[in-house]
């Protein structure tokens, strides 16, 4: 065996991102992945458009290492594809709400009858249980309940990350989870239900500022790039761009007093932990800005790496794929598709294994790619794919 999953079987119904990257991370470690559109493509394979035929980024990142399939599963002939794709896998993925699933015969109920072993990954905005259950969500909603955005940004204006980073942390959960399930059947023989949602996943994120809230009462505020509850952690201007710093902890604190001369700090009481280094953090802040303003960024970086304290410097995405760190440790695979003209980046598996290590072999299929190899293996002739074409089930 030359991959972990090797041998697993995927059928991949997700869209957008948390179901589509948990399968591009089964995939990355030797499942086959089958990523199941609709005839005229999901929604997702057409955002941020990136190539001449309108395919998106966020697509040529999540469904590498995927063969592409085109199904319309509501249909009598398409419920019967399901079926016989559902008998030969291990897993079936679909972010889809509860309703959704049952119309479509991929609530775990259905599959387990065809398929007793089936594992059922499925996740929601906000789960299957309590009154928006029903609801329907993206990242950003979850970010806003959850607290997130509250505390991000200033206080007259609550600002969501750029980055979705709910949605990917629900994926690596529900990769987790799946994982789990799939050896418990090596136990048990079984399958069962695995279930993430959104607003679960950004709750884990903001758990210690809900529980400090809850027990303490603070009533925090946002601070926008500043920690509350240690410092300098901060961004700051050089003379050329900016950086983020951070300190956390005492060794760091008196290791940086040191750096821009404010030995006296040490036995200040308005700096005696991080908390109060925290309560204190406009003042360190603009001791640190000050220090910044008189250097470029690499010159504070270099300053800063000597004195072992955590930096970074501020890139936009051009400076991101050019940063040569991220380009000596290759930290993305350069790709290529059918129509475009140029090599795209996707980011390597970030899970790093030293035996069996996952890797990206292919690209993102395009629209039905595999159609004819998917369905020739269920035992469909050519004329009956043909017939399904014309029909519009595949």
């Amino acid at each position: 065996m030359t991959s972990i999953l090797e041998g697993v079987k995927v059928l991949d119904f997700g869209r957008y991102i948390a179901g589509p990257f948990c399968g591009a991370l089964l995939a990355d470690y030797g499942a086959e992945v089958i990523r199941i559109e609709r005839v005229d493509g999901s929604e997702d394979r057409y955002l941020t458009p990136v190539t001449e035929d309108g395919q998106g980024a966020m697509f040529l990142q999540l469904n590498r290492n995927k063969l592409g399939m085109t199904l319309n599963p509501t249909k009598e002939k398409g419920k019967e594809i399901v079926k016989k794709l559902v008998k030969n896998s291990d897993i079936v993925i679909a972010n889809l709400p509860e309703s959704t699933l049952k119309s479509m015969g991929l609530d775990y109920e259905s599959l387990n009858k065809i398929n007793p072993k089936i594992i059922l990954t499925s996740n929601t905005a906000f789960g299957t249980t309590g009154p928006y259950a029903e609801r329907v969500g993206f990242d950003g909603v979850a970010q806003a309940m959850s607290g997130a955005m509250d505390m991000t940004g200033n206080p007259d204006e609550p600002t969501k990350a750029y980055a979705p980073y709910v949605d990917f942390c629900s994926a690596s959960l529900a990769a987790f989870g799946t994982l789990l399930a799939y050896m418990d059947r090596d136990k048990t023989g079984k399958g069962q239900r695995v279930q993430t949602s959104l607003l679960q996943t950004a709750l884990t994120t903001t758990n210690s500022l809900l529980i400090e809230q809850e027990l303490l009462k603070v009533n925090r505020t946002a601070t926008l790039n500043r920690s509350q509850t240690s410092g300098p952690s901060d961004t700051f201007k050089t003379k050329d761009g900016w950086i983020l710093v951070q300190t956390v902890g005492q060794p760091l604190f008196e290791r940086w007093v040191n750096l821009v001369g404010e030995e006296k700090w040490i036995d200040d009481p308005r700096f005696k932990d991080d908390l109060i280094r925290g309560e204190n953090g406009t003042i360190i802040s603009e001791r640190m800005a000050k220090w910044c303003s008189e250097r470029t960024n690499q010159e504070a970086i270099k300053e800063l790496e000597k004195s072992r304290i955590p930096v970074g410097e501020v890139l936009k995405a051009e400076e991101t794929l050019q940063e040569p760190h991220i380009i000596e440790k290759e930290a993305f695979i350069k790709m290529q598709y059918p129509t475009l003209d140029k090599d795209y980046s996707v980011a390597a598996p970030a899970v790093e294994l030293s035996k069996k290590p996952g890797n990206i072999r292919t690209r993102s299929p395009q629209l039905g790619e595999h159609n004819k190899q998917i369905l020739s293996g269920l035992g469909y002739s050519e004329d009956e794919i043909e017939e399904l074409k014309e029909n519009r089930i595949i």
